[in-house]
């Protein structure tokens, strides 16, 4: 674990893995609801956490540096279920990848409970973990300008829902009506780091 300040009341811890992110962000975000732990942010990422708005950054730096990561945390909460049709333009190149027929893909899929690690690239864009290292898929060789929204995506290790149109790499295998984000609706985000989050089929390959 390295942790990097940064300005004069925030810090980027660094670990070696998402999962040690997925549970330091869980036990900082413990730490705080116990009124441990003065942080206004506290953002996950791949392998980083950012705490922000610290009234003792030194301290907290010490503390951090000097522990091991913390075990990773029971899944708890309810599963945001979203529908799916595996109806990808990708799906043919993941199955072949996969080494697996497309309708297996989505059975593969459908069948796994996954975890929102982080968010980014666009609001209301969920980083989902749960797929075996096995089914890691490189992104495209050539992006498309415009990707629909709604569509189910892989890349790497990530599963990942288009909120909206824009230009993207991964490899599109479904598509979901489910409104990733809506500026009226509070939490404007349906995913959040730590949701739990399953894929039910409406229709396949």
């Amino acid at each position: 674990m390295r942790v990097l300040p940064v300005g004069d009341d925030a810090l980027l811890v660094e670990v070696a893995s998402g999962e040690e992110a997925r549970a330091l962000h869980a036990e900082l975000l413990r730490r705080r609801a116990e009124g441990s732990l003065s942080a206004t942010e506290i953002v996950p990422a791949a392998r980083t956490v950012l705490l922000d708005g610290l009234t003792d950054s030194a301290r907290l730096a010490s503390e951090l540096t000097a522990s091991a990561a913390p075990p990773a945390p029971p899944r708890t909460g309810d599963v945001v279920e979203l529908p799916v049709r595996y109806d990808g333009p990708d799906l043919a190149d993941v199955a072949a990848h996969w080494g697996v027929p497309p309708r297996e893909v989505a059975r593969i899929h459908a069948a796994t409970e996954f975890t929102v690690a982080f968010c980014g690239f666009a609001p209301g864009f969920g980083y989902l973990t749960g797929l075996p290292q096995r089914y890691d898929v490189p992104r495209r060789a050539t992006p498309r300008t415009a990707v629909p929204p709604g569509s189910v995506a892989l890349a790497g290790p990530y599963t990942g829902v288009y909120p909206r149109s824009s230009p993207g790499g991964w490899q599109l295998i479904g598509t979901t009506d489910a409104v990733l984000w809506d500026h009226a609706r509070v939490p404007a985000a349906l995913l959040s780091p730590g949701t739990r989050v399953r894929f039910v089929t409406v229709g396949s390959a």
